[in-house]
């Protein structure tokens, strides 16, 4: 998501998406053309007693939509940092909460396991919502009844509150409602497990909210459904490698120094070619005296004219920002880095800084593989010099 920074709490930075730019003022708008709805609503279900005439007439809708919906996403800032408070306190530091289309995203840097862990962090969002939802209601019988459009914005996010908070909590994985699921089926099977049949309940929530959203003509409830559905998926396999890579090392799976094939940054495109052509390899470390310089990928090669191949050397367009993996770090974190930057190796590093082996994602996914289907436990395997 492109985001911008807005400002900090406890140390949180919080970010506004662009889609959060237009969702906003959608949001003040729908609001301002249904005062009259929402003031028969307000007076039924708190029995505020407001006059909708006033209300509803003039710039006064409009102003209220802006109040009321700049108050209900600073009610969903405070919602993301109640799971933030509760994951920092368990030691889960948070990256950022990101104000987006469909609501708020607090980034954990690492998903907790403990059932217990997860539950009160999951649940920690829809508590503050009811805490808000109850204050903005408890304030109410504070502010005179002269003043009918604090307390038609007070009446609006008292119930919104309530709704969000109840929202949340329905079982669509990843939302709140799916991680408390998962937290407490995670009691009594593995965490891999538990995400899986959460992921399921969610998956089939976001199948049901679309249709109803299709129906009712809700585009917002579509956009939902859909993000459940993508995120349910997602995670749901992010489980399953974290799960399968658990106590393996980047040094079980790796293709060792002794089997690795490397070329010299003097090598000419035409060479590097006709050796790729031959060893079946399509990206080579680039090691220069006994020292990491550069990787060359066959995209780099191509790059390169034909006609200009003998001239070009690997050192003409090896990439030299090259990343890097320490031989003792989890599976997991290789595969995370080479997802996030879109890479297909990664030369591993010993604790003397020197080259000491490869990890690509084909020793990855062939580990994969193997410990699922050898039906050992993570605790038992570990795959050794596996060949890229």
């Amino acid at each position: 998501m492109r985001s911008f920074k807005i400002g900090s709490a406890f140390g949180i930075p919080i970010q506004l998406d662009l889609t959060f730019l237009l969702i906003l003022p959608i949001f003040a708008w729908l609001i301002g053309t249904q005062v009259s709805y929402w003031v028969t609503i307000l007076n039924d279900l708190w029995g505020l007693g407001l006059t909708a005439a006033p209300l509803s007439s003039g710039m006064m809708p409009w102003y209220l939509g802006v109040a009321a919906a700049i108050g209900l996403f600073a009610g969903v800032i405070l919602h993301e940092l109640g799971h933030s408070v509760v994951s920092m306190h368990y030691g889960y530091p948070i990256d950022s909460i990101t104000l987006w289309i469909f609501g708020g995203i607090a980034r954990l840097t690492d998903q907790p396991e403990e059932w217990s862990e997860e539950f009160f962090i999951a649940i920690a969002g829809p508590v503050v919502s009811i805490i808000l939802g109850v204050l903005s209601f408890a304030a109410l019988f504070v502010v005179p009844s002269g003043f009918d459009t604090v307390r038609f914005v007070l009446g609006y996010l008292a119930l919104m509150n309530i709704v969000l908070a109840a929202f949340n909590l329905l079982p669509g994985f990843p939302m709140d409602g799916g991680r408390v699921l998962r937290a407490l089926l995670a009691r009594t099977r593995p965490f891999a497990q538990a995400t899986q049949i959460a992921a399921e309940v969610g998956k089939l929530f976001a199948i049901l909210l679309g249709i109803f959203g299709l129906f009712g003509g809700n585009i917002i409830l579509i956009g939902i459904a859909f993000f459940i559905y993508i995120g349910a998926t997602s995670e749901a396999q992010q489980s399953v490698l974290s799960a399968t890579f658990r106590n393996v090392r980047v040094r079980d799976v790796m293709t060792t120094a002794d089997d690795l094939h490397t070329v010299s940054p003097d090598t000419s495109i035409a060479e590097l070619l006709e050796t790729m052509f031959r060893q079946r390899h399509t990206g080579y470390p680039v090691i220069e005296n006994g020292e990491l310089v550069g990787m060359i990928t066959l995209d780099d090669a191509r790059s390169v004219q034909q006609v200009e191949r003998d001239a070009y050397t690997v050192r003409d367009v090896m990439s030299t920002d090259v990343k890097t993996i320490p031989a003792d770090s989890d599976a997991m974190d290789a595969f995370e880095t080479i997802q996030q930057n879109n890479i297909g190796r990664l030369p591993v590093i010993d604790t003397d800084g020197d080259v000491a082996g490869i990890i690509s994602r084909t020793d990855l996914m062939t580990a994969f593989n193997i410990i699922n289907k050898s039906g050992r436990s993570e605790d038992e395997f570990a795959l050794r010099e596996q060949p890229s």
